[in-house]
């Protein structure tokens, strides 16, 4: 089983042992919503099936009572179950994620696939640069869905969660990582939300310090001294991960994971949900 990342030679073998496999292609353009579908229909890994950041990995952004919830929440637990169950997914189903952006959105796919109960899940390294690099040919034939799928079984979540009202009450006793880049952490740009800034004590740290200089992932080893200095001697299970929409906190979440420094919290909404209210308050500089 594969739990965080599989290498190329791994995923090759995978493929050739016909054990169960599902291979999901996760390319997404947070400015152009249906650039990343279009990019899969035009060139993917055979038989890997798509899956949307909005549409099949993200819920409605408003609750009930019309509060914002972010701009990428987590769809309802059962819909996602179903959605999981279309792409062949059951629990013996080993699956690996990809995108061609680093991994921001693959390891959105692979948390959420945690956060269902799936334990066999893992990122391709490298995501499809590394495909391309193996000499592995790409198709644009349309990977069907199952019909009439059995819903994936619940299960106990292998990871865990906090909500605003929850992280706005105890602001102060839990350390917070923000995983965007340097200059929307200081406020110095915001071009996505309704405010520019970061949540009052948040340190952070951009998914993108996570990889080597070829896109993949630094060693366990790199990884757990650079993340042991930014936890300074606070237990993993203690830090909450945001960024501006609840994905690329995932990618330190996967890092961490790689790292052996497991139990990290997401707060799902992050910053996009948090800028939101003028009442929540804000931070500036920094970094």
């Amino acid at each position: 089983m594969y739990s965080t990342l599989i290498q190329m030679p791994d995923l090759l073998a995978l493929q050739n042992s016909g054990a169960p496999l599902v291979v999901l292609d996760t390319q997404f353009d947070l400015t152009s919503p249906d650039e990343g579908e279009k990019k899969h229909m035009q060139a993917h890994v055979p038989n890997s099936h798509y899956a949307h950041l909005e549409r099949d990995l993200s819920g409605a952004k408003y609750d009930s009572s019309g509060r914002f919830l972010g701009r990428h929440p987590l769809p309802a637990r059962d819909r996602f179950a179903a959605t999981v169950a279309a792409w062949g997914i059951t629990p013996q189903t080993q699956v690996v994620v990809l995108d061609d952006q680093s991994a921001m959105f693959a390891a959105r796919a692979w948390w959420m696939l945690r956060w269902l109960g799936h334990d066999a899940v893992a990122v391709l390294d490298g995501g499809l640069a590394a495909w391309r690099h193996a000499g592995q040919a790409l198709s644009s034939e349309t990977t069907p869905q199952c019909i009439d799928p059995s819903p994936y079984p619940h299960r106990p979540s292998l990871v865990g969660i906090v909500e605003v009202d929850t992280l706005m009450g105890q602001l102060g006793q839990h350390r917070i990582v923000d995983a965007r880049a340097a200059e929307r952490y200081r406020g110095d740009v915001e071009p996505l939300d309704a405010a520019a800034g970061h949540i009052p004590g948040a340190l952070n740290r951009p998914f993108k310090d996570n990889l080597q200089a070829d896109g993949r992932f630094k060693p366990a080893a790199i990884l757990r001294n650079e993340w042991s200095a930014v936890l300074a001697g606070v237990r993993p299970a203690q830090v909450v991960h945001q960024c501006g929409s609840g994905a690329t906190a995932c990618h330190n979440l996967l890092a961490l994971e790689i790292a052996g420094l497991t139990g990290g919290l997401l707060y799902p909404g992050s910053w996009s949900q948090w800028s939101s209210d003028p009442a929540r308050p804000v931070a500036k500089g920094g970094g």
